[in-house]
């Protein structure tokens, strides 16, 4: 651990607010862009990121056991994200309010749209994979620490993401 990120999180051990503003101006953006590519819901992705910096603070005292901080921020994201995606599974769906028109012309679907569909249709393992690397920044090592598997599965699993999308992406054109 180098000497900048011994210093923050001793900050934040110690509970100090412009360690947790550091934190989060260091680890935010990466954070909330995986969360976003994880729950496919910009608000859930506001809360997921909420949540980790919340847990980080009613769990301050024991930084001083973690040896990458951004690792440990990831795996707080996963759990958080889970708890959403939970939350949101159970909630009642109500009836579809939007039905286009039968005479509407279909219109070819824009690259983002098809994109996004793609990515909906990954495994969740091999999206989560694809959203620390590409979203939250990370290397294989701290991705396989995140997802508690070795940094040759988390290579593995990206690698498969990006083979299913590259195929998904083919077969819709």
């Amino acid at each position: 651990m180098d000497e900048e990120t011994h210093g923050l999180q001793a900050g934040l051990a110690r509970g100090e607010a412009a360690a947790f503003q550091a934190a989060y101006d260091r680890h935010g953006r990466a954070l909330y862009r995986a969360a976003a590519a994880m729950l496919d819901n910009p608000a859930d992705a506001e809360d997921a990121v909420q949540d980790v910096f919340a847990a980080l603070a009613a769990g301050r005292r024991g930084l001083h056991n973690v040896k990458d901080l951004g690792a440990y921020l990831f795996v707080s994201l996963r759990r958080a994200a889970g708890r959403i995606a939970q939350r949101r599974a159970r909630q009642p769906r109500g009836p579809c309010v939007f039905d286009p028109p039968a005479a509407a012309p279909a219109a070819e679907p824009l690259q983002a749209d098809r994109l996004r569909a793609a990515l909906k249709r990954l495994p969740a393992t091999q999206r989560e994979a694809l959203a620390l690397k590409i979203d939250g920044e990370l290397t294989f090592a701290q991705i396989g620490q995140v997802l508690g598997v070795s940094p040759n599965t988390a290579a593995s699993r990206y690698r498969y993401a990006l083979e299913t999308l590259r195929g998904l992406m083919e077969c819709d054109t």
